[in-house]
C-alpha cells in the first residue's frame, strides 16, 4: 500500500467537485480529510455532501491542521497567493485553481516560495482546452511542417453582447484581479507550442459598465474587459494577433491559425472536448484533416499528477508555478498596455 495522504480542500465549488475530489479518491491510499468554504454552514453543507470527516471554520485552521498533508485550493483567485503562502510555510503540497494568482506579483511571490521549499509539491490547474492536440502540434512544428514561424492568429468569443447579463465574480477586479475572460487559458495553451511572448501591445474595451450584482441587489461598476485586441512578439520574430471577446457575436472560432514559411496549420474547438486539426504545405492545393492517434491525445490527468509527483513518481508537467507565471506575466502586461497605451516587454519580473 502507498503511503496515505491526507489531502485538505480550501473551497469545494463545481471544479473541485466535479474532478479534484472524485478523482483523488480513486487513487489509492488518497483520503480527503477536510473542507472549509466561505461559511461554517456552507463547510458542513459541503462536507454533509461530499463525506468528508472534518470541517474548519477558516481556511487558517486548514492549513495549519497537523492530520494534512496537502491542501486543494478551490477558491477564487483573491486568496490563491495567501493560502498557497502559508501552506507552504506549514508543510503542505498544493494544488491551486487556475488562474494562479491576482495579478504577476503574487505569482512570482508564490514561485518564489515553492522554490524555497523543494522539498513540496507545488501545481496549478493547467487551461485544458488543446490537451488532445498539444502533443501533435508540438511535434508538427518540432519537424518543420509549417517551416518557420512567421505569425498566430488567435480568435475566441462567447457571442453577443448582453447587457442584461448579470454581474459574475470574474467581472470583480477585488476577486479575480487582472485577468480577463479566458485570456490566460488560450495564452497558456499557445505557449505550449511556441513559447511565450517576448513584448506585447493590447487594447481593451469594457462595453457594458454597469451590471446588476443580483446577490447584493446593488448595481455594480465593470472594470474587467469585455472585448481584447492583443499584437504579440513571439520569441522568434513572429506577430500574434489574439483576440478574445464576449460582444463579438458571429466572431469566427474559438480557433489558432500558424502561419508558417512552408505551410499552415489551423486548430479548431467544434466543441468543449470536440477539436479539429488542419493543415496544408507549400504545394497543396486546400487545408486537410489532421487525424491525431490516440497515443497523441493528452487528457486530463491533473489529480494523478499531482499525488504521484508528491510520491516521487514523475514531475509536474502541467502545470507548473514557472509557466503559470508567464502567463501571468502576460495577462499583466495586456492590463499595462491597454491602460498606457505602450508596449510592454516581457517578462516583467
Amino acid at each position: 500500500m502507498p503511503t496515505p495522504l491526507r489531502i485538505g480542500v480550501v473551497g469545494a465549488g463545481r471544479n473541485t467537485r466535479l474532478h479534484h475530489i472524485p478523482k483523488l479518491r480513486k487513487i489509492d491510499g488518497v483520503e480527503i480529510a477536510a473542507v472549509v468554504n466561505r461559511s461554517r454552514a456552507s463547510s458542513e453543507k459541503a462536507a454533509k455532501e461530499l463525506n468528508i470527516a472534518r470541517v474548519h471554520d477558516h481556511w487558517r485552521d486548514l492549513v495549519s491542521d497537523p492530520g494534512i498533508d496537502a491542501v486543494v485550493i478551490g477558491t477564487w483567485p483573491y486568496l490563491h497567493s495567501p493560502i498557497t503562502l502559508a501552506a507552504l510555510a506549514a508543510g503542505k503540497h498544493v494544488l491551486t485553481e487556475a488562474r494562479l494568482a491576482m495579478n504577476a506579483a503574487e505569482a512570482r511571490q508564490m514561485l518564489a516560495a515553492s522554490r524555497a521549499r523543494p522539498d513540496l509539491v507545488t501545481q496549478v490547474v493547467p487551461g485544458p482546452t488543446t490537451f488532445l492536440a498539444d502533443a501533435m502540434l508540438m511535434e508538427l512544428l518540432a519537424q518543420g511542417y509549417i517551416g518557420e514561424l512567421q505569425s498566430l492568429d488567435l480568435l475566441v468569443s462567447t457571442g453577443m453582447l448582453d447587457r442584461d447579463a448579470a454581474f459574475h465574480w470574474r467581472m470583480n477586479r477585488d476577486f479575480s484581479g487582472v485577468n480577463i475572460m479566458s485570456m490566460g487559458i488560450w495564452y497558456e495553451c499557445v505557449s505550449r507550442w511556441v513559447g511565450p511572448a517576448r513584448a506585447v501591445m493590447a487594447r481593451t474595451r469594457v462595453a457594458t459598465p454597469y451590471r446588476m450584482d443580483k446577490e447584493h441587489g446593488e448595481r455594480r461598476s465593470i472594470e474587467v474587459p469585455d472585448h481584447v485586441e492583443v499584437l504579440a512578439d513571439l520569441a522568434n520574430g513572429a506577430i500574434a494577433r489574439m483576440h478574445w471577446s464576449s460582444v463579438a457575436g458571429f466572431m469566427p472560432g474559438p480557433e489558432v491559425w500558424l502561419y508558417g514559411s512552408e505551410g499552415t496549420l489551423r486548430l479548431e474547438q467544434l466543441e468543449r472536448d470536440n477539436l479539429r486539426l488542419t493543415g496544408a504545405r507549400r504545394g497543396d492545393k486546400a487545408m486537410a484533416v489532421i487525424e491525431i492517434p490516440e497515443n497523441k491525445k493528452y487528457r486530463w490527468r491533473v489529480e494523478e499528477e499531482f499525488v504521484g509527483a508528491i510520491r516521487g513518481q514523475e514531475p509536474v508537467r502541467r502545470t507548473s508555478f514557472l509557466d503559470a507565471v508567464n502567463y501571468m506575466d502576460f495577462t499583466e502586461a495586456v492590463h499595462i498596455s491597454s491602460r498606457e497605451g505602450r508596449r510592454v516587454y516581457l517578462p516583467l519580473g
